[in-house]
């Protein structure tokens, strides 16, 4: 088991730029796949950006966004760039054990979320 805490987001305007922090503990943390989902009103979650070996990311933030991870503080970031009021949400941390997948129900460990809103 995993515990997520993610921090970072806010209210931006359109073209701006946020950083949202997930602070990750537990134990061999370090053997899970990390990601970053979100969540509209309204909507159901979609996947945003995973990290394993390599990095897989939605289309839709492709050349936008960039997901990293900090194996000396157990941190996992989501680098928000030219951000736009479609990427309006919730932003959501999770972890899974084994391959990467990009659907939310192959994910038991979840953070608390974090708002992102953009305005126009």
């Amino acid at each position: 088991q995993v515990h997520l805490v993610e921090s970072g987001g806010g209210l931006v305007q359109t073209g701006g730029s946020l950083r949202l922090s997930c602070a990750a503990s537990g134990r061999s943390w370090s053997s899970y796949v990390m990601a970053w989902f979100r969540q509209a009103p309204g909507k159901e979650r979609e996947f945003v950006a995973a990290r394993t070996w390599r990095t897989y990311y939605a289309d839709s933030v492709k050349g936008r966004f960039t997901i990293s991870r900090d194996s000396a503080t157990n941190t996992v970031y989501l680098q928000m760039n030219s951000l736009k009021p479609e990427d309006t949400a919730v932003y959501y941390c999770a972890a899974r054990i084994g391959d990467y997948s990009g659907s939310y129900s192959d994910y038991a460990n979840w953070g608390q979320g974090t708002q992102v809103t953009v305005s126009s």
